[in-house]
């Protein structure tokens, strides 16, 4: 008899299947474009939840309430949509509290607490192109701090272009103006290696923990970590109509879906095949903004230039070998037993 072996916290589909699933590549695309679709919708509807909120532009301390309470939503919503898929109550798993907290920590707190600081004395085009990088440092901490993949030439050059192509973007053309203080550029460039350090440190944890479980349950933590935090600090919203209600519910399933899927996608997968797809996070963001917000457009040379560099860049490293850890230390561990 063949028995499939499932994480600690449970689970009706045998890991060696679930790793099949999302290994396959037209998985692994359309899920990391969907899930940075997502993410590039977030600046858009950020703005327009600070006006339908009332939250100005120098209020950091009703930025980070806005944030804190939709990132406990986007826990909430987590558990109970993993519960249904699951077809049994999503719980903290024994023991996972190290787990949860170092998540909160990196990918909700610090994240977003120097993200949030760090755009308000920062220029928004700087900011971008600082995130832009953060491929680079999920890649570099992949390699040299947790040694989970080697660093090939096929990575660097889809990385540089790739960034060659937010940089362009972002620039549309014009010169770019060099800049850089400690509490803006210096507090987004934290931002992103707390982001990428969340990024591995998911894939660690996920060997043990159900990767569901532990994005909900980082996401409430956090959340209600930054929403006190900032309440003591004055920080308030404003509810006038019930369509700040669903906005914020939506900016709740966009953190939910996207960083649920990301963190399924880093179990399986090497980060760099997974990272590269972030490229496309302020390509969508673009996209989005020059659609609902009218702030620029994207239909011209310059864009299109930029949109090509950067799906050069991750086919360069996406259609190369792939790694030999793509599949877990603890996936190797758990094979499937076969018994007379």
């Amino acid at each position: 008899m063949i028995r499939k072996d499932s994480t600690r916290s449970g689970g009706h589909v045998g890991e060696t299947e679930k790793t099949v699933i999302w290994q396959r590549k037209p998985i692994l695309v359309l899920t990391a474009i969907f899930c940075c679709s997502l993410w590039g919708s977030a600046h858009s509807c950020i703005k327009i939840g600070y006006r339908l909120f009332d939250v100005s532009e120098g209020d950091a301390a009703g930025q980070i309430f806005f944030a804190g309470v939709r990132f406990f939503l986007a826990g909430v919503m987590t558990l109970i949509f993993g519960s249904i898929a699951e077809r049994r109550i999503i719980l903290p798993a024994r023991g996972s509290f190290r787990a949860v907290a170092s998540l909160a920590s990196t990918q909700t707190v610090l994240q977003y607490v120097f993200f949030y600081i760090g755009l308000a004395h920062a220029s928004a085009v700087r900011s971008s192109i600082i995130n832009g990088a953060g491929t680079f440092v999920s890649i570099l901490l992949a390699v040299f701090l947790f040694g989970y993949e080697k660093l090939t030439m096929r990575k660097v050059i889809g990385s540089v272009l790739g960034f060659a192509g937010v940089v362009l973007l972002e620039t549309l053309g014009s010169s770019l103006e060099f800049g850089f203080t400690l509490n803006g550029e210096g507090f987004v460039l934290i931002a992103v290696f707390a982001s990428a350090l969340a990024g591995c440190l998911i894939k660690k944890f996920s060997k043990d923990f159900d990767p569901v479980m532990l994005s909900g349950c980082q996401f409430m933590l956090g959340g209600a970590v930054m929403a006190a935090l900032s309440f003591a600090a004055g920080g308030r919203l404003t509810v006038k109509s019930g369509s700040s209600l669903l906005l914020i519910l939506y900016m709740a399933f966009i953190s939910s879906a996207a960083y649920t899927l990301w963190g399924i996608l880093l179990k399986y997968n090497p980060v760099s095949r997974v990272s590269m797809f972030s490229f496309v996070t302020p390509a969508a963001g673009v996209i989005i903004s020059s659609l609902l917000l009218d702030e620029r457009s994207v239909f011209n040379m310059w864009a299109l230039s930029a949109l090509a560099l950067i799906c050069v860049g991750i086919i360069v490293v996406f259609t190369g070998k792939e790694d030999s850890g793509a599949v877990t230390t603890s996936d190797r561990r758990k094979k499937n037993t076969i018994r007379e």
